[in-house]
């Protein structure tokens, strides 16, 4: 997975920048690892620099993955609630697209077994 990061109205520091990789990390595990074109964009920025309620940070996760885009947003007061908020987001964006992808190929089969059936019981 390719992993392209971006400021937006601050710095991306090496202390938030392992934090970030860490919990991207997480999402891995529902990614085929040997698919190389897999492109995770991530955006990370302060929304105003003169709120009255203190920062706004807001964490963006654009996931390209074979034809689909996939994407997860989260605003908090704390940039580290954010990416964990966001990180969560796109896990449940994952395990979705999975469950539709098996459910469909379990529809498929289904198809597939009814129809073979069907022949055999004309055959009797």
């Amino acid at each position: 997975m390719r992993i392209n990061e971006k400021g937006t109205n601050m710095q991306i520091t090496p202390d938030i920048k392992d934090y970030l990789y860490k919990k991207l990390d997480h999402i891995t595990k529902y990614l085929d690892p040997k698919d190389e074109s897999v492109l995770c964009e991530v955006e990370l920025g302060k929304t105003t620099n003169h709120h009255k309620a203190g920062e706004v940070f807001r964490t963006e996760i654009n996931l390209h993955i074979a034809g689909k885009n996939l994407r997860a947003v989260s605003e908090m007061d704390e940039l580290f609630a954010s990416i964990d908020i966001a990180k969560d987001e796109m896990a449940r964006e994952l395990q979705s697209n999975k469950d539709k992808q098996i459910g469909l190929m379990r529809r498929g089969g289904a198809k597939i077994k009814n129809l073979i059936k069907g022949i055999f019981n004309s055959e009797k």
